[in-house]
């Protein structure tokens, strides 16, 4: 079995000089949390940086001070498909986040003593991209070797290719799309509003009542989480099986099993995750659409990420981001006559399948980074 890259000590860096962001407004005296993992070799030419996904954060490979495990660590490690015996891994904490950069629950330089709360400013996809490129220029690197991501991360890796194409030479997008469908808007902004008629959510400055919004961030992720698995699985795992012997004709207990486990996951996520950045990060989601900018043209928006080589990846039955959104991005690319491989993954595990160990998943993404490594000269 690969070995993990150990204990990871999490390192935050700190920017006076505002950051534009596309609403018009601008965040300033900010914090960015991040980790890295292996080592920049000389030419500072095989760093890759990861894209965290919703409920994620920078802490994507081996153990934190808590003992928890990277979100990623299956992928990212020596001997892993992105193998840090080889390659320089960076995980950056998005601003807007709950883990560790500066968020809604940061204090808010113009209402000092107070956390920001509501007023955090909107952030999107772009804004997110030029942030990890702050980091990056600090860290001296002036190229990656790639950039990574799946699902919203895969949105920032696409990103990256049209904001900064001269920074990046290889883009592998996972379990992505090109903007969200009205069915992925709706479900977003059903759990959005379960959020903010939560009574304790208090117009978003629940922090100065002492308050938390648990009831609605239970149920946001509930929803959120039931788009991310697929029938298949669902029913491979609970089915109709009762949490009892026998029904209790009750409408209000548990009498199901699938009902217990998205209790138990909506429980969990309520304890960890801030109330105000779920609404920033599936708003994030929403805004995400590079062709708005270039005329409806998907195809036009990806004119600038010509020098870049794209590999993009789906999984047969992840309904929220299907297949047919990942061939979109492809015939884009294709269309601007761009290097790009498409690899569609028959697995059963819906959405949720690019965190999960699959042989024939890892095994394109090991001969993708092993090719990657070996251009960068390590």
């Amino acid at each position: 079995m690969a070995a993990s890259v150990g204990t990871v000590t999490a390192q935050a860096m700190h920017f006076a000089e505002p950051l534009p962001l596309r609403s018009g407004a601008a965040l300033r005296d900010y914090t960015l949390a991040y980790e890295t993992y292996g080592t920049l070799n000389a030419a500072r030419s095989n760093a890759v940086l990861v894209c965290h996904a919703l409920n994620a954060g920078h802490h994507v490979a081996g153990r934190d001070a808590a003992g928890d495990l990277g979100w990623w660590d299956n992928l990212v490690g020596p001997g892993k498909p992105l193998d840090t015996d080889r390659l320089f891994v960076v995980g950056i904490n998005n601003p807007g986040s709950c883990f560790g950069s500066t968020g809604p629950a940061s204090p808010n330089p113009d209402a000092p003593g107070q956390p920001y709360g509501a007023d955090f400013p909107v952030v999107t996809v772009e804004d997110w991209v030029d942030a990890q490129a702050r980091v990056l220029e600090r860290l001296g690197i002036d190229q990656l070797a790639a950039v990574i991501g799946g699902s919203l991360g895969g949105m920032q890796a696409l990103a990256w290719t049209l904001r900064h194409p001269a920074r990046v030479r290889h883009c592998i997008a996972i379990a992505t799309a090109p903007s969200l469908s009205a069915e992925n808007i709706a479900f977003n902004e059903v759990a959005r509003r379960a959020i903010v008629t939560d009574p304790d959510f208090h117009g978003g400055h629940y922090q100065k009542r002492g308050a938390v919004p648990k009831r609605g961030l239970r149920v946001a992720r509930m929803i959120g989480h039931i788009t991310y698995l697929s029938d298949d699985v669902m029913n491979e795992k609970f089915g109709r099986a009762l949490r009892n012997d026998a029904p209790r004709y009750s409408t209000q207990d548990v009498e199901f099993q699938i009902e217990s486990y998205l209790r138990h996951q909506a429980d969990k996520f309520a304890e960890y995750f801030d109330a105000n950045t779920y609404l920033l990060i599936t708003r994030a989601l929403d805004y995400f659409d590079p062709a708005r900018d270039a005329g409806g043209s998907l195809a036009r928006a990806f004119q600038p990420a010509r020098a870049n080589r794209f590999l993009i990846a789906s999984f047969s039955t992840d309904w929220r981001f299907a297949p047919a959104r990942s061939r979109e991005i492809v015939k884009a690319l294709v269309d601007n006559r761009i290097d790009v491989s498409y690899a569609e993954i028959d697995a059963p595990h819906g959405h949720d399948a690019f965190l999960l160990d699959d042989a024939r998943y890892h095994a394109l993404l090991r001969a993708r980074f092993a090719h990657i490594a070996a251009e960068a000269g390590t």
